[in-house]
């Protein structure tokens, strides 16, 4: 089970990355349901952790506007378990999307300081 908190009514949860060869780093990301991807980043911490590059794609915004988006791994303890996933080098936020809420539960208590749990749905 993951744990987290609502603050300024975005839930918000803690994973950690496992850049190859340096240590693990713990984030704090925002649950977007409204991104179908598995996580996002700004570009300078992509940089910073010296992720490797896949390729470039195009994404579509809420705005429905399309960006050109470089695309990169990761591996992440989600759920104590290490995932490869692709990382979105983009915006200012780091975002964890539907992609690896597929078959949890979500739930979120909205006011300020209240929780967040991700569960798996059995």
């Amino acid at each position: 089970m993951i744990h987290g908190t609502v603050v300024g009514l975005q839930a918000r949860i803690n994973i950690i990355l496992r850049p190859s060869g340096r240590s693990d780093v713990e984030i704090e990301c925002v649950v977007d349901t409204g991104f179908e991807g598995a996580l996002t980043l700004p570009p300078d911490i992509v940089a910073a952790l010296d992720l490797p590059y896949v390729t470039r794609i195009s994404a579509n915004l809420a705005n429905d506007m399309n960006v050109m988006t470089r695309v990169y791994l990761a591996t992440i303890i989600w759920h104590e378990v290490e995932r490869e996933v692709v990382v979105l080098a983009m915006g200012r936020r780091l975002l964890i999307g539907t992609l690896l809420l597929e078959d949890y539960h979500l739930g979120v208590d909205f006011y300020e300081g209240g929780s967040v749990v991700i569960d798996e749905i059995l």
